[in-house]
């Protein structure tokens, strides 16, 4: 009886449409059904929620809530692969939707044009079954598992940077860990580049958020074995995955309400005697440096080629973060800096921060330009 009424909720044309599905014995036409009454919310449709959300479309799933404010940059078309060039310009939940609609009509689409905040976090993921985490910073990361630990919803969880991904399921029963058992702390703010920094390899969140689209239908269909309690990490240069097992502490489960999320993120700071004793300089400062002072320097910028081409401070030399992490460039390093007081730069502070890092271990004395290139750009205008 329950087979004929599952049949009896899906349509001919949907029973054609989902087949590949239907003919598998684990989902069948009851899976099926389940994916057709289901709702996911998705916070980000960048890279992440791309293939996420293209993929849900396809599978069926009845209802989708995409939460983004930003609006699509031609940047972002070699990754996020449901906007096209036509969509620059215009909000990245719109384009989304459309392109959703395109691969599957009878999907709902709910559009919360808006930052995820937690003023709001509470009322616009209560009415969703799963909860997709497709965001791109530590502030909505944390406030995403700790509104799906109030609501006691399922958090499936993804993060890239340049050639490494991660994937969990966090928060699927009472037991499980959830994204304060991976991250307890969240790291200092200064030393995080983001990913127009640090860069991405465009495929990459295609394998992450089509993980993350596969554990949802996992989930809701109530088939496998998910990532509960698993982080799975994926490497795209080694071509290697690798998983690492999750205890969870239940005092990380202690939530009770929202906090300010980007406060709590932002009160860890490099602490620049206990950790490398950075010394640093201002803009300004640095300026009348170069105009004033007889002192032989030396400008490096640790940004990448195409960032240093587009505009650099004058008389500075290109030496990007990675060969200095590499170790490619120590050698240069030491011989240009010879008899010369070494400062470094990138976009915003945190690139050469963790040059210094890395330099300070070869003996090699330098001052990071506080703010970057923008607090430079800030201080001419």
């Amino acid at each position: 009886m329950e087979q004929d009424q599952n049949q009896a909720n899906l349509s001919s044309e949907e029973i054609s449409r989902y087949a590949r599905h239907i003919s598998l014995p684990e989902i069948g036409i009851t899976g099926q059904a389940k994916l057709k009454t289901s709702s996911i919310a998705c916070i980000g449709t960048g890279g992440l929620g791309s293939p996420l959300l293209i993929y849900l479309a396809a599978a069926g799933i009845g209802r989708i809530g995409i939460v983004d404010f930003d609006i699509v940059e031609y940047s972002n078309l070699q990754r996020q692969i449901i906007h096209t060039t036509n969509s620059v310009g215009i909000l990245k939940t719109d384009s989304a939707k459309k392109h959703i609609h395109e691969i599957n009509p009878s999907c709902q689409v709910d559009l919360f044009n808006q930052r995820l905040t937690s003023s709001n976090a509470l009322e616009i993921l209560r009415p969703y079954d799963v909860i997709c985490d497709c965001s791109d910073n530590f502030p909505t990361r944390y406030l995403i598992n700790d509104a799906c630990i109030i609501l006691n919803k399922p958090n499936i969880y993804g993060s890239i940077a340049r050639f490494e991904g991660q994937a969990s399921v966090f928060n699927l029963n009472k037991n499980s860990p959830n994204y304060r058992d991976l991250i307890p702390t969240p790291p200092p703010k200064d030393l995080i580049p983001s990913c127009s920094e640090a860069g991405v390899m465009g495929i990459l969140p295609g394998i992450i958020g089509s993980i993350q689209a596969t554990e949802a239908i996992k989930i809701i269909t109530n088939i496998g074995n998910p990532l509960n309690g698993r982080l799975l990490i994926f490497n795209a240069l080694k071509m290697s995955f690798k998983e690492l097992k999750l205890e969870s502490n239940p005092e990380n489960r202690n939530i009770r309400r929202l906090i300010d999320y980007e406060r709590f993120c932002s009160e860890i700071k490099v602490k620049n005697e206990l950790d490398f004793d950075i010394k640093s300089i201002s803009a300004k400062e640095l300026r009348l440096l170069i105009t004033q002072s007889s002192e032989e320097i030396l400008l490096i910028d640790v940004r990448n080629e195409i960032e240093h081409n587009e505009y650099s401070i004058s008389g500075s030399k290109l030496i990007p973060l990675s060969n200095i992490e590499s170790g490619e460039a120590i050698s240069e390093i030491k011989i240009l800096a010879a008899n010369k007081n070494l400062y470094l730069f990138c976009k915003s502070g945190k690139r050469s921060l963790l040059a210094i890092k890395h330099l300070k271990k070869f003996g090699i004395s330098v001052t990071n330009i506080e703010g970057g290139i923008e607090a430079w750009n800030k201080e001419k205008d």
